[in-house]
C-alpha cells in the first residue's frame, strides 16, 4: 500500500488510492518531473500536492516533497535513472515543517539518500509512533543557514534559502541549469487544477475551496495572497522574511515556479514572487 508508513492523522488527508489520482508529467524532459495528487487542507479544502524529482547533473535524483511513493512513482524514479545508469534518489527533501508525510516511505526505499528538513521537524516526527526513527543528514537552522552545505554535486546544481520567518520552516530551492524555483507554501497558485485531474473531483467545486481559491492564486495584483502571507505567515519577523526574499531574488530573473499547491507556473515567476512579497519590502 502506497500510504503505509505515515501517520495516522495523516491519512485522513490524502487519497485512499493515490494510484489512481496521480498524475506524473515531464516539466523539463530528461531533468525535472512532478508527481501531482490531490490533498484536502483540513480534510475539506483543495489544496492538492506535489513532488518534484530533479535530475542532477550527475546523474543522481533529489526528491522535494515527496508524496505516496507508488508503482508508477518507482517506475518513473527508475526511467529517470535509467538515462544515467549510474544514478540514484539520493536526496530527499522536506521543504518544511509539514510536507513531510510521506518521507519515510521514501527513505525506507532508498536507505542511501541523504534526508533534508527544517529545525524542528526531526523533533516533531519522533513524538509519533507512526513516524520516529528516521534520521535526518542535514537540518537548517537559523543559526546555521549562512554556512549550511549539502555536498559538492547538489550544491553545484542548486542555490537555496531556509526562511526561518516563516511560520512553516520553508525551504526554498533554486535548480541553478533550469532555472527553476521550487517551493511549498510560500506561493500558492490555486486551484490545484492538475493535481486533482484525475481524481474525479473539481478542483473548484466546495464553498470554502471557492474562498480560498480566490484568495491563494497569482492573478492580477494578488492583494489577497499579499494579505495572507504578510498577516500570515511572514507576520513574525518581516524583516527576516524580506532579507529572505531578496536573497532569492539576488539568485536571478526565472520563470519556472513550481509550488506544492496549485499549478506550475511557466512564465513569469520572479514577478509573481516579487507581487506576492511586495509589502515586504517597505518594512524598516
Amino acid at each position: 500500500m502506497a500510504n503505509q508508513g505515515i501517520s495516522k492523522s495523516a491519512q485522513k488527508l490524502v487519497p485512499r488510492d493515490p494510484t489512481s489520482s496521480m498524475s506524473i508529467r515531464d516539466v523539463v524532459p530528461n531533468q525535472i518531473a512532478t508527481l501531482s495528487t490531490p490533498f484536502h487542507r483540513l480534510g475539506l479544502i483543495k489544496f492538492g500536492s506535489r513532488a518534484t524529482i530533479v535530475k542532477l547533473k550527475t546523474g543522481n535524483l533529489a526528491v522535494f516533497s515527496p508524496v505516496a511513493l507508488t508503482t508508477e512513482a518507482k517506475a518513473k524514479v527508475e526511467q529517470m535513472c535509467q538515462l544515467r545508469p549510474s544514478g540514484s534518489v539520493r536526496y530527499i527533501v522536506s521543504p518544511d515543517f509539514e510536507h513531510h508525510i510521506f518521507l519515510g516511505p521514501w527513505a525506507k526505499e532508498y536507505p542511501d539518500a541523504n534526508i533534508i528538513g527544517p529545525e524542528g521537524l526531526p523533533e516533531k516526527r519522533e513524538k509519533d509512533s507512526d513516524t520516529k526513527g528516521l534520521k535526518f543528514s542535514h537540518v537548517f537552522t537559523q543559526a546555521n543557514k549562512a554556512t549550511m552545505t549539502i555536498t559538492p554535486e547538489f550544491d553545484d546544481d542548486f542555490n537555496y534559502e531556509y526562511m526561518h520567518s516563516h511560520q512553516n520552516k520553508e525551504l526554498v530551492f533554486f535548480h541553478k541549469p533550469s532555472r527553476t524555483l521550487i517551493e511549498a507554501d510560500v506561493i500558492f497558485n490555486l486551484p490545484a487544477t492538475e493535481q486533482f485531474s484525475r481524481s474525479g473531483e473539481d478542483a473548484n467545486s466546495g464553498i470554502l475551496t471557492k474562498l480560498v481559491n480566490g484568495m491563494l492564486n497569482t492573478r492580477g495584483d494578488m492583494k489577497w495572497q499579499k494579505r495572507a502571507i504578510y498577516y500570515g505567515p511572514g507576520s513574525s519577523d518581516r524583516r527576516a522574511f524580506r532579507d529572505s526574499v531578496r536573497k532569492i531574488q539576488s539568485w536571478g530573473e526565472f520563470d519556472r515556479l513550481i509550488p506544492c499547491h496549485g499549478d506550475v507556473i511557466e512564465k513569469g515567476g520572479s514577478r509573481i514572487l516579487a507581487e506576492a512579497t511586495a509589502w515586504f519590502q517597505d518594512v524598516k
